[in-house]
C-alpha cells in the first residue's frame, strides 16, 4: 500500500508538472520573454548583466536634472541599492515566492527562474528618455501600441466640429483615478476651471457628473488615440502614464501632466525636460493654476513645436516598434532561447562583477608593500644612525 501510495504521488506530481509546463513554461527551465512596462529599470537590467551607472541612469521612480549634483547622485545611489534590496530580499519576492511555492512546490525559486530570461522588450525609446547602453537581450519597443488615428464616431466628430477654432481639450487620468478615489475638492477645481474656459472638453471618467458645464462631454470610455490624432485637439491632460505619454508624443499633442503614483512622476519630469508640456502637483492645484497652465501650453507655440520634433524622432525608425518586437520574439523562438545573446555578466556574482575580491587583494598587496618598505627604510635608518655613532666613538 505504501509503495502504491508513493507511485500515486509521483504520478500526480508528474501530471502537475505537465500542467505547469503548459501554463508556466518558465517554471520548468524553458526560455521566456519579459516585457518591461515602465521602461528600462535598473533592477531588472542588472539581472540581465547590464548594471546601469547611478551617475547618469535614473531609478524607475525618480529622475534628476543632468548632470547630477553630488546630492542627486547620492540619492540616486540610495534608490539603486534600496529598491532592489527591498524588492528581492524583504518586501516583494519573498511574499510572491511563498504563494508560488504553496501552489507549485516543485518549481525552482523565482530568483533562479528570472535568470532564464531570453529577452526583455523595453517599453521606452531614446527620443523621449535618455540614451542608455543596452544588451542584445534588451530591445526598446516603446510606442509599439501606437497606431494611426481612425475617424471619430459621429457623436465625437460633431462635438469636436462644434468647438470651432478654439479646439478641444482631452482630459483622462487613466484607470488610476476613479469617481470613488478622486477627492471632491479636486473634482470641483476641474469643474470650475473648465466652466471658465472657452474650449470644449472631452472628459473620460467612470462616472458622469451632473454639475459640469455645457462645454464638457463626459463618458466612461473614449478612443484615446483617435482623439489625440485629431488636429483640432489642442491639449491632453493626463496622469502621465507611460502609454499615454507615448501616445501623446506619437500623435504630437502637447501635454499637461498631473502624476498620481509610480513612474508617472518620472514621466512628468521627462515631459518638462523635453518641453512638450507642463507638469502640475496635486497639492498645488487651484482653479487659476489650471486655467493659466492650459492657456500657456495651448497658446505658447514652443510646446507644439517641441512635441512635433520629439514625435518626428520617435517615428524615425528603421522598422516599427511592433515589427521589432515580433522579429526578436521569433528570433528567440527560432534559436531555442538564443543563449548566445545573454551577457556573461549575468552568470557571475556581484562580488565578481565589481571585482571586489581582486580589489581587496590589490589593497592587501599595497598594504604589504607599504609595510615592507617601511620596515626596510626604518632598518636602514637605524643602521645608518648607529653606524655613524659607532665610528665617532672609535675615532675618539
Amino acid at each position: 500500500m505504501g509503495g502504491e501510495g508513493e507511485e500515486g504521488k509521483a504520478e500526480k506530481r508528474r501530471k502537475g508538472m505537465e500542467g505547469i509546463q503548459i501554463v508556466y513554461p518558465f517554471a520548468v527551465g524553458l526560455p521566456f520573454i519579459t516585457l518591461a512596462t515602465p521602461g528600462l529599470e535598473p533592477r531588472q537590467s542588472a539581472m540581465l548583466g547590464n548594471v546601469l551607472h547611478p551617475a547618469y541612469a535614473s531609478s524607475v521612480h525618480k529622475d534628476y536634472p543632468f548632470p547630477l549634483s553630488f546630492i542627486d547622485r547620492l540619492k540616486n545611489l540610495f534608490y539603486h541599492l534600496y529598491v532592489p534590496g527591498y524588492w528581492r530580499v524583504w518586501g516583494i519576492v519573498p511574499l510572491i515566492q511563498k504563494a508560488v511555492s504553496a501552489h507549485l512546490p516543485d518549481a525552482p525559486p523565482l530568483l533562479e527562474i528570472e535568470k532564464n530570461t531570453s529577452l526583455t522588450l523595453i517599453n521606452s525609446h531614446f527620443s523621449f528618455t535618455k540614451a542608455m547602453p543596452l544588451l542584445p537581450t534588451q530591445v526598446e519597443v516603446g510606442g509599439m501600441h501606437c497606431v494611426p488615428g481612425k475617424p471619430l464616431t459621429q457623436e465625437l466628430a460633431s462635438w469636436v466640429e462644434g468647438a470651432g477654432p478654439s479646439g478641444v481639450i482631452f482630459f483622462s487620468l487613466g484607470t488610476a483615478v476613479s469617481g470613488n478615489t478622486m477627492p471632491v475638492k479636486y473634482l470641483d477645481l476641474f469643474i470650475e476651471a473648465f466652466a471658465r474656459l472657452d474650449y470644449r472638453f472631452i472628459w473620460k471618467f467612470d462616472i458622469v457628473l451632473k454639475n459640469v458645464s455645457t462645454n464638457v462631454l463626459m463618458g466612461p470610455f473614449f478612443p484615446q488615440q483617435d482623439i489625440l490624432a485629431d488636429h483640432r485637439v489642442k491639449l491632453f491632460i493626463t496622469q502621465g502614464g507611460m502609454l499615454s505619454t507615448q501616445e501623446a508624443i506619437h500623435h504630437a499633442t502637447p501635454v499637461v501632466a498631473i502624476p498620481v503614483f509610480g513612474d508617472q512622476q518620472k514621466n512628468a519630469m521627462g515631459i518638462m525636460k523635453n518641453g512638450i508640456g507642463v507638469a502640475l502637483a496635486w497639492d498645488d492645484l487651484t482653479v487659476d493654476l489650471i486655467i493659466n497652465t492650459i492657456n500657456e501650453v495651448i497658446n505658447n507655440p514652443r510646446y507644439q513645436r517641441n512635441v512635433k520634433q520629439v514625435s518626428k524622432l520617435m517615428r524615425d525608425q528603421l522598422q516599427s516598434p511592433l515589427e521589432r518586437a515580433v522579429y526578436w520574439t521569433e528570433y528567440v523562438i527560432r534559436h531555442q532561447g538564443a543563449p548566445h545573446l545573454k551577457s556573461p555578466a549575468a552568470q557571475i556574482s556581484w562580488v565578481e562583477f565589481f571585482m571586489l575580491d581582486v580589489l581587496t587583494f590589490l589593497l592587501l598587496c599595497i598594504i604589504a608593500i607599504y609595510l615592507t618598505l617601511h620596515k626596510i627604510l626604518r632598518t636602514v635608518c637605524n643602521l645608518s644612525y648607529y653606524g655613524v655613532g659607532h665610528w665617532k666613538v672609535k675615532m675618539e
